[in-house]
């Protein structure tokens, strides 16, 4: 299971280069419930999400079953092909933070300017718990114009 909060970013960090990251490109063949092919650098994954909703007592807080799987590089090319919507193309960053590794995405393409921090949580109560640095803005979690699947699929 995997339990989330997302943020917008009120300002990078310093040293952000410091940081190892990955170049993500990643386009879905449904959006409910999602499946997601995912490069990243040169590795082919392919994402099952069946999206929990929020937490019954939370609206800040992402949920989710998530199952995934090797692709080729044939294989997600012939699925790109059949995507919905366009491609979302980012870079990733992983910030230590404590017992927790911060997922800073900076967007480009379309959704230049978007720039996205998410922490993975073991169970809601730590999730509930989480004080954020400073550096992160308001929580999106519970905002469906932040998820990914939306940004790919929505015009203009």
């Amino acid at each position: 299971m995997e339990i989330e909060k997302k943020y917008l970013v009120k300002k990078l960090p310093e040293n952000l280069e410091t940081y190892p990251f990955n170049q993500l490109e990643q386009c879905y063949l449904c959006v409910n419930p999602v499946v997601r092919i995912r490069r990243r650098d040169d590795a082919y994954i392919l994402t099952y999400k069946s999206r929990l909703g929020l937490d019954q007592n939370q609206d800040n807080l992402c949920v989710a079953h998530e199952f995934e799987g090797p692709l080729t590089r044939e294989a997600y090319e012939s699925l790109k092909k059949k995507r919905e919507g366009e491609p979302v193309t980012k870079t990733r960053y992983k910030i230590p933070y404590g017992k927790y590794t911060i997922e800073l995405d900076v967007f480009e393409g379309r959704q230049k300017g978007v720039i996205l921090a998410e922490v993975e949580f073991e169970t809601v109560e730590e999730a509930n718990s989480f004080v954020p640095p400073v550096w992160f803005g308001e929580d999106v979690s519970g905002d469906y114009h932040y998820r990914n699947n939306y940004m790919a699929t929505q015009k203009g």
